[in-house]
């Protein structure tokens, strides 16, 4: 199926335009995709395939092909070369880096030259250019990022049209749901749909992810609403449309769960024991209490200390330095980025927050252990890391001081 039209919301213009594009005679033979957004390229290919790519066909006239594997001499040979089986071929061609890489590649781009002069007709070429990042404000791109997608301008832009997939914007993340929202006979409340955009940090594809989720939690409550001797051939009155509300949100997106979490990190730095025992009863209180939750808590806490560890040895002062020093995948969401940061500079030094990870593994060891409280377990975590350390006995001068 198509991608619906989304000309209302600017961070989707590109897009747009090159799905409206590819269904005219003004499709041109070659595009490049350029950037890392993955929720717009998906959302590009799913267009090109509906409107180029027959799902009965798609064995013989769809390629995804590698320069990192494949040769560009081969990919242009297989867009040059007629099919047999279909009569429109489409070649999504990535690792386009590798075209830019050591060497001048005169060869390589001179047959590109030579294809895109006399290209075949019946085949589009669509070069992704994933390694480039392309934030919501160009201005803010970073230097490497600008000066490779002005070299692809140069040796691409004249026979491709160049794609910007670029970060979607936060109030255009938000005004997507909504819009999406009504394709499904939902509603989403707008405090629910700035708390699924902030606590993802406009990411498209988690977002889009968990508004299938939310959508379909929404709808499943209402089904709680109709009568049991109603007759489903009827319609019900009375009964309000599927709403996804901020409750919702906060309900079943871990990362919405994530704000109460730093909340405790925070009060655990500031060593206010009475707010860290409130917020930790609110966790609880939020979740099942079993095993299961005591020890994805003990988890997300470790994690946390984690990466505070990690902020203070680097130094990190402001959230634009966070990225280069945490790795793909042990990051914070962005919106929790600032305050982790001030958290961690509240610690003296590296062996206080070496005390904390020690008191955490402890604490999931006894929850492991089959405890008869799990909540006096946390409790008694959560008092000792809000608390200061006692200083270390006379003589163990490579012993951290854990007991309290």
């Amino acid at each position: 199926m198509a991608p619906k039209p989304t000309s209302s919301i600017r961070s989707f213009a590109s897009s747009d335009r090159f799905l409206a594009e590819i269904a005219t005679d003004a499709r041109r033979p070659g595009y490049v995709l350029a950037g890392d957004e993955s929720f717009l390229y998906q959302r590009c290919r799913a267009g090109v395939l509906a409107e180029l790519a027959p799902p009965d066909q798609r064995d013989f006239c769809l390629h995804d092909l590698d320069l990192a594997e494949v040769p560009i001499f081969d990919v242009l040979d297989r867009a040059q070369t007629p099919s047999l089986m279909v009569p429109f071929q489409v070649l999504f061609v990535r690792g386009l880096k590798t075209l830019y890489g050591r060497g001048q590649k005169k060869e390589e781009f001179a047959a590109i030259d030579a294809y895109f002069r006399r290209p075949n007709p019946s085949a589009l070429i669509i070069f992704v250019a994933d390694h480039l990042s392309i934030p919501t404000d160009l201005r803010r791109m970073d230097m490497q990022d600008k000066e490779r997608f002005e070299r692809i301008r140069e040796t691409l832009g004249d026979w491709c049209g160049i794609v910007e997939l670029s970060r979607v914007d936060e109030g255009d993340a938000a005004r997507w749901l909504a819009a999406e929202a009504v394709t499904r006979n939902t509603q989403i409340h707008p405090d629910a749909a700035r708390e699924l955009v902030d606590a993802l940090g406009a990411d498209m594809m988690l977002i889009a992810s968990e508004f299938e989720k939310l959508a379909l939690y929404a709808q499943g409550k209402q089904l709680f609403l109709i009568p049991p001797q109603h007759d489903q051939a009827q319609p019900v009155a009375d009964i309000p449309t599927p709403t996804i509300t901020l409750g919702d949100v906060e309900t079943m997106v871990l990362a919405a769960k994530q704000r109460s979490l730093y909340e405790l990190t925070d009060a655990i730095s500031a060593k206010d024991r009475p707010r860290a025992l409130a917020l930790l009863h609110g966790l609880l209180n939020a979740s099942d209490g079993g095993e299961d939750s005591a020890i994805g808590h003990l988890y997300m806490l470790a994690r946390t200390f984690r990466q505070m560890l990690i902020i203070l040895e680097k130094n990190v002062r402001d959230s634009r330095a966070i990225w280069s020093v945490l790795w793909h995948g042990f990051r914070m969401p962005p919106f929790a980025a600032e305050d982790l940061i001030r958290q961690a500079r509240r610690y003296k030094s590296r062996a206080d927050l070496t005390r904390a990870l020690r008191l955490i593994a402890r604490a999931d060891l006894e929850i492991r252990s089959s405890p008869p409280d799990k909540r006096l377990v946390l409790e008694r975590l959560i008092l000792a890391l809000a608390s200061e350390p006692k200083p270390a006995a006379s003589g163990s001068f490579h012993q951290f001081a854990i007991d309290l």
